[in-house]
């Protein structure tokens, strides 16, 4: 079984910073890609930033250059440090993790509530 556990939301004012993390547990062989996605209310889920394991990032235009994705591999971790917020970046975030046990299998983790005030 793999368990992934979110942290690090909150209300901020625009112009802060939060950061998130996910710590990834359970029967793990491999992690290949981990990432962060949103959701804000009444639109579709979308990828803010992923990370292989070999640390190449990638970002959503709308977040390069104020987020970054990072993770340790020692405790299958991925952190996003989110700066400059905006009232737009208000959504609910969730971490992804592509784990090797067998075949790949993709694990979402519970949602993390960010909001950011004008």
């Amino acid at each position: 079984q793999v368990q992934l556990v979110e942290s690090g939301g909150g209300l901020v004012q625009a112009g802060g910073s939060l950061n998130l993390s996910c710590a990834t547990s359970g029967s793990i062989s491999s992690i290949d890609t981990m990432a962060w996605y949103r959701q804000a209310p009444g639109k579709q889920r979308e990828l803010v930033a992923n990370i292989i394991s070999l640390g190449a990032t990638n970002y959503a235009a709308s977040v390069r250059g104020r987020f970054t994705i990072s993770r340790d591999n020692a405790k299958n971790t991925v952190f996003l440090q989110m700066n400059s917020l905006k009232p737009e970046d208000t959504a609910v975030y969730y971490c992804n993790v592509k784990i090797w046990r067998g075949t790949w299998y993709n694990y979402w983790g519970q949602g993390t509530q960010v909001t950011v005030s004008s």
